[in-house]
């Protein structure tokens, strides 16, 4: 099922509108699970990082065992032409993919050169400015690389990701805050996670049980070029609850502001604000 609308898909070698199927029963991401994919956003006219987000999924594929198909300049002219459809009010979805389609002998193993290509566009819209999410947390953990393909964006990932954010959403919360391996913070069910304190900026170092997102980097570069202290660190779930400011930061919203940690509430702050603004600056400057 499609979560945005007005879709098209690049499969085969062209565009199809709509969401044509484009995976069979038998194909080895079908049932064993070999799926990868990467987000990037389109929205006034830009598509920010876009190259960058090509670059992983070919990385994510890699540690899938599959051969990328295509290079990150081949994707980036797919893409580039696919967004034309869209007039530059359109915010969409940017979803390049690879799954596995046969298995070798062994069959759990994928074949790392019979590997099935897509690009999704969707339109989705961004979210309004002032909109906001509730943190509690959930019993679930990230894995670490001994357990799960966390050097990649794998679709097997995700399944831990639902149960999460199911459990917080049955108890009231927009999302859930999720511990790594160690018990400290490591990020939320859908993206990562910011705090500020005394006008400075802390986010869980990236320690290999979460995906450091390219929207996270972005952020990081453009707050420090503006002045202020930022740092990766080990963060506890007391840190949060002591912050002054909690903000989110993914591809598909880029900085989502959070109102309430449990029973801890916070106000949106001007750090937040300003992640916000100097995001919305880059980008744009990129055109």
């Amino acid at each position: 099922m499609a979560s945005g609308t007005d879709i098209r898909t690049y499969f085969e070698g062209r565009w199809h509108e709509g969401d044509p199927m484009i995976m069979r029963a038998a194909d080895h991401g079908s049932w064993l699970g070999s799926t990868v994919f990467d987000g990037a956003r389109y929205f006034e006219g830009v598509a920010p990082d876009l190259r960058a987000h090509c670059e992983r999924v070919n990385r994510s594929a890699e540690a899938l065992m599959l051969t990328p198909s295509h290079s990150t300049d081949e994707m980036v002219d797919i893409i580039r032409d696919g967004v034309k459809a869209y007039g530059p009010d359109k915010a969409v979805y940017i979803r390049p993919m690879y799954w596995g389609i046969l298995g070798t002998e062994l069959a759990i193993v994928p074949s790392p050169d019979e590997v099935g290509f897509a690009v999704c566009l969707e339109a989705i819209p961004m979210a309004p400015s002032d909109s906001s999410t509730t943190l509690t947390r959930t019993r679930f953990r990230r894995p670490v690389l001994e357990d799960a393909v966390v050097n990649a964006k794998a679709g097997c990932l995700y399944p831990n990701n639902a149960r999460m954010l199911t459990e917080a959403r049955a108890k009231g919360f927009g999302n859930a805050l999720v511990a790594d391996a160690m018990g400290n913070v490591a990020e939320t069910a859908t993206a990562n996670v910011f705090i500020v304190k005394d006008g400075a900026v802390f986010t869980p170092i990236a320690n290999g049980t979460f995906l450091a997102g390219i929207t996270r980097a972005r952020h990081m570069e453009n707050l420090r070029a503006d002045g202020l202290e930022v740092r990766e660190t080990v963060l506890s779930f007391d840190d949060v609850r002591d912050a002054d400011e909690v903000f989110l930061s993914g591809n598909m919203m880029k900085v989502t502001p959070v109102k309430q940690f449990d029973d801890t509430h916070y106000q949106v702050g001007p750090v937040t604000r300003l992640a916000r603004d100097l995001y919305w600056d880059w980008a744009l400057s990129e055109a």
